[in-house]
């Protein structure tokens, strides 16, 4: 009865313990939820490079273009209300979510009071990082640039978490992993 909603975050940094969110997407079939915050602290160099976001003059900026931003405790609520839509129990699927994705959006949910209706709508973390090794032994790289590189023979707009979603969504329907698999790679909250 549950939903697999694939996700990804872009953040200041990696430091999951006090790094911020900066954009959050989400896919789910056609249906796609995607918004941008402007982070409470600097962004590490090292991401910047990664994603492309600055902050200039209190605006979010990606790639010398303008982003149009929404206050974060916002995004969060219109978050939940996007998996809330769906009206069944949704598992949040993200490439590593186990070590980076969840740990932030749990942490950040629970500094804005939003972790009770967060847990009301989610009933897990799927980490498509684990399932691919466990699908796929002995692979040279496990990254998600070069998984979409191996199975959909194409390169795409990676670090940007609304097209990081959409192809895990794609990688997910092409590997087509069995529900003992999927339940290996699945944890409760974090």
């Amino acid at each position: 009865d549950k939903i697999i909603v694939f996700f990804d975050l872009e953040t200041t940094g990696l430091d999951t313990s006090q790094c911020d969110i900066i954009q959050l997407a989400a896919v789910c079939e056609e249906r796609v939820f995607n918004k941008y915050t402007v982070p409470q602290q600097n962004i590490d160099e090292g991401a910047t490079e990664v994603n492309g976001f600055t902050v200039q003059s209190g605006h979010l900026v990606l790639y010398e273009s303008p982003v149009e931003t929404i206050p974060i405790d916002d995004l969060l609520t219109s978050f939940i209300d996007f998996l809330r839509s769906f009206q069944r129990p949704v598992l949040l699927a993200a490439h590593n979510v186990k070590r980076f994705d969840a740990p932030v959006l749990t942490r950040v949910m629970k500094k804005y009071d939003l972790y009770p209706q967060f847990q009301q709508v989610v009933s897990g973390f799927l980490d498509t990082l684990l399932l691919s090794k466990r699908l796929f032994l002995g692979m040279q790289s496990y990254s998600q640039v070069s998984l979409v590189k191996i199975f959909l023979q194409r390169s795409y707009d990676a670090h940007n978490a609304e097209e990081d979603a959409k192809m895990l969504q794609e990688l997910y329907k092409v590997w087509r992993p069995d529900q003992f698999t999927v339940l290996a790679s699945t944890s409760e909250f974090i």
